[in-house]
Parts: structure tokens; sequence; C-alpha cells
């Protein structure tokens, strides 16, 4: 592959096609924040507000802006966010919610999770590096220090026994989450970026994390990564969520891991671990018939469960996409340099739509189009737009 040509076409994909969609369609100039219930043309089928995309599209538009091309048009949209999410997306209790209407009266409030803080917290670490490449050091430095602050909140929240309320009975089903260890480790190492005086402190963090997902979820004698466990990491193999596997969200946390093996000078130990959930789990969630990255498999080859389990989502066809250039710029092993081009190759055929912009997001398994709308309270500026930024820095290195 040209590396060169495809970092350019990476880049003009990014700017021209997913972010100015969501410029011209999403925000919401009359309430501030973005709406991301948009159909294929752009226009508006649910005027609520995803909470996480508040913050999701605060990082996607400022790490556009620190690390790719500052357009003017991003910082504006900026401050948007960060004022909607201030004025309306936190609770009386310091918590957030996860779905509010357009003028920001609350709607719905996940008390299981926190994701609506990591995604604030990463969105205003961001921001604070677009201010700073802006020259508005004042200002940045106010927004990481309000990004540290929910940080701190949300280790009171995952630290303090009966705030949040589990998602399966303590009694008759205890069971630990791939999902929140893997979250944090990338909202920390966010944090990190813009608040390196912090750093000693939050990689210490990250460390407890990494054991964490090492203990827990990294299952050698099945050689995949599971979702979800019993607290003492046994294996639930008689359950649907304990036989679960993701492998789009096991191959996200494998870049992450990778990421923190290159910000440690290619710590072989991290890599050795990030390379080997990749190799796993790209193994398990390759479809070898259709090409892409499936939804769902089952640890023990038994029959799935959820109805969706054989789709083509947009998202971990982007993690795939990272995951694979990723390895490939830290080991140099052509097996990564050719599960990266067949990525990319299966998701730009597919997915992004010439017409109208950005991508469409759910296919079946075969590669017909489930439905043609570009966003919803779960898909809008983040994976997308994340995949183009890390690539476009990673393209640079080739």
């Amino acid at each position: 592959m040209n590396y060169a040509q495809l970092r350019d076409e990476y880049k003009l994909r990014l700017t021209d096609s997913v972010l100015q969609f969501w410029l011209k369609h999403g925000m919401d100039k009359e309430n501030g924040g973005i709406y991301t219930a948009l159909d294929r043309d752009g226009s508006l089928l649910d005027t609520d507000k995803s909470v996480w995309f508040q913050g999701r599209a605060l990082w996607s538009l400022a790490s556009a802006y620190a690390d790719v091309e500052p357009h003017e048009e991003y910082l504006p949209a900026c401050e948007s966010l960060v004022q909607f999410i201030e004025a309306h997306c936190f609770d009386t209790d310091g918590r957030m919610f996860f779905r509010v209407t357009k003028d920001g009266r609350p709607v719905i409030k996940r008390i299981r999770y926190f994701f609506s803080e990591t995604f604030a917290v990463v969105g205003m670490a961001a921001y604070s590096r677009a201010l700073t490449r802006a020259g508005k050091t004042a200002e940045a430095e106010k927004m990481r220090v309000r990004a540290y602050q929910i940080f701190e909140q949300i280790l009171h929240i995952r630290n303090t026994p009966g705030i949040l309320i589990p998602k399966f009975d303590p009694q008759n089903a205890p069971s630990r989450g791939f999902g929140v260890p893997m979250i944090l480790l990338n909202t920390a190492q966010e944090l990190r970026k813009a608040y390196p005086e912090k750093a000693a402190t939050l990689t210490a963090f990250i460390d407890e994390l990494l054991a964490e997902i090492q203990t827990y979820f990294i299952r050698p004698e099945l050689e995949t990564v599971l979702e979800q466990c019993a607290p003492d990491g046994t294996f639930q193999a008689d359950h649907f969520e304990g036989r679960l596997l993701n492998p789009g969200h096991a191959i996200e946390g494998s870049w992450f891991i990778m990421n923190e093996a290159r910000y440690r000078n290619n710590d072989a130990k991290l890599l050795k671990l990030g390379t080997q959930m990749l190799d796993w789990m790209w193994k398990r969630g390759w479809d070898s018939e259709y090409g892409g990255i499936i939804y769902f498999r089952d640890a023990l080859g038994k029959s799935a469960t959820e109805y969706w389990h054989d789709m083509k989502f947009w998202w971990p066809q982007t993690e795939a996409i990272i995951a694979n250039l990723m390895a490939y710029h830290l080991t140099g092993k052509e097996q990564y340099a050719e599960q990266f081009k067949t990525a990319h190759e299966y998701a730009h055929k597919l997915f992004p739509d010439p017409e109208y912009g950005e991508w469409f997001g759910y296919f079946h398994r075969d590669g017909s189009l489930s439905t043609p709308l570009k966003g919803n309270m779960y898909k809008g500026p983040f994976h997308i737009p994340r995949m183009y930024i890390i690539c476009h820095e990673l393209l640079g290195k080739f």
C-alpha cells in the first residue's frame, strides 16, 4: 500500500466527509450541543441528545484541531458542546445523564455506569490541547482542570460502595465486566496527554487497570478476551453472558494497551499483551466468508443468543483498522500489514456513503444494508473520526 497517499486520503475523509457531515447537520444552533439521530441525508430523526456524544463529539473535533489540522470552525463547535455539557448534562448529585431532550431536560440516567463522565473527560482533555494549539492558554488550563475534576468524580463513584447499581444481582449472579477497566484505561491516557504534570499519578492508575485486565479477562487457556467473568475471574461457562465475546471491543482494548506500550518506549510485555489480544480476537472475529469483524461470538463455539450477533457494525471495523496498523508500526510484522489492508479495504468498500458523506452504520452479515441512518444514541462522531485521526498519525511513520 502507498501509505503516504493513504494518509492524505484519511485526512480528506476525516475533514471533508465525516466531520463536515456532523458540523452541517448535527450541531444545534438554537440550544447548543449536537444531535446524533440523523438519517442518511442528515435530516433529524429524533430530537433527544446522547450525553455520551456531547463528550465524544467534543473529543473528535478537538483532537482533529489539535492533531490533524486546525480548522477554524472546530473550536466554536467545541465551545457549544462544552457549554451544553456543563449546563444540562449533570444531575444535582454530580453524576451525568445518558440522554436529555434537545434543550437539556433529563430523559434517561443510567445509574449502573459512569461512561457519560468518561467521555466528558476525554472530550475536555482534548479540547484543552486544541485551545493550547490555538494559543488560548488560560482557557486551556481551565479545561484540563475541569477534566481532572470529573475524573476524580469518576473515581469517587467507582470506589464508593452503594453508588453504582450492579447490572446483575450481586448475591445470585455477581460479575465484573471488561468495559470498565478498558474505558478507564483510555480515559486516563487521554487525560495524561493534556495534563503531563499528573503523568505519574495517571500512569500508576493505568498500571492498576492493566493488572485488572490481565488478571480477570485475558484467558490463554481459551485464547480469548472475556467480556464478563465472576468477581474472582472464574469463567462463567454456564451462562450466555459469561461466554459472550465481543471481538471489536477486545480489539479496541488491544490497541489501547499497544498505545500504552508505545508511551513506555515500546514496553515489550505490554506490546506482547496487546498483540496477543489482537491475534486471538482477529481469529475469533474476522468473518472469513463475507469479510468484516462480526459482532458477537460464543467463547465455546455454542449458538449465539443475540439476534444481531452476526451483523457488521461500523465501529468494530474501525477498531480493527487502528489495531492492525498500530501493531504493524510497533512490530514490523507483515501479518499486521496484511490484516490492516484487509480491514481497510473491507470497511471502505462497504461503509462510506459517497452521496451524502459519513458512514452507514449497520449491515447484515452478507454486506446488505440494514438501515441507511447515519446516527442514533450510539452512533455519532467518534469511532470513525478517531480511526482517521489516529491512523493519520501512524501512517506518517511509514
